[in-house]
């Protein structure tokens, strides 16, 4: 397949979405080595999840189907382009190239607008409109000194 047509999947996954009425017009479809591994619709609504964005479904799919939590060498086609959730959940799996359709503009045109997320993180945290305390900062390091500490554990 083409990078046209795992694109046109996308979007066909984004439609059917809007047409089944179980949420978003947002489709995802990760790719490693010409095969198919991992391709949702937005999840949302019908799961009641606010992080079953179609970019973090398909990611989920894929890593089942690979048995791994990392998913180098896989490209994600997403019919929009990816919100702050979504990117750093691409990060996290070593994805290694995004294509996507629609634009953030595209997406706040139509009541998506992620744009408040993106200056909040550049606001200082005591600026910002969600508070963040931080608390038992000494007893929640021993969970990292733990970790340092454990010869079994898993990089990732």
């Amino acid at each position: 397949m083409t990078h046209e047509q795992y694109m046109r999947l996308a979007i066909e996954l984004a439609e059917n979405n809007v047409a089944e009425g179980l949420g978003g017009p947002f489709g995802a479809v990760v790719v490693k080595d010409g095969q198919i591994v991992g391709a949702s619709g937005n999840k949302v609504v019908p799961t009641n999840d606010p992080t079953a964005h179609a970019e973090v479904s398909a990611i989920r799919l894929a890593c089942q189907k690979l048995n791994n939590f990392s998913l180098e060498g896989c490209v994600i086609y997403t019919s929009c382009e990816p919100c702050p959730m979504c990117l750093g959940a691409i990060y996290w799996a070593r994805i290694e190239k995004i294509y996507y359709g629609n634009n953030k503009a595209d997406a706040a045109a139509i009541g998506f607008d992620d744009q408040f997320i993106y200056e909040e993180l550049d606001r200082p945290k005591q600026d910002r409109k969600l508070p963040m305390v931080e608390l038992l900062r000494d007893e929640a390091l021993g969970a990292f000194r733990a970790w340092e500490a454990h010869e079994g554990k898993t990089h990732y």
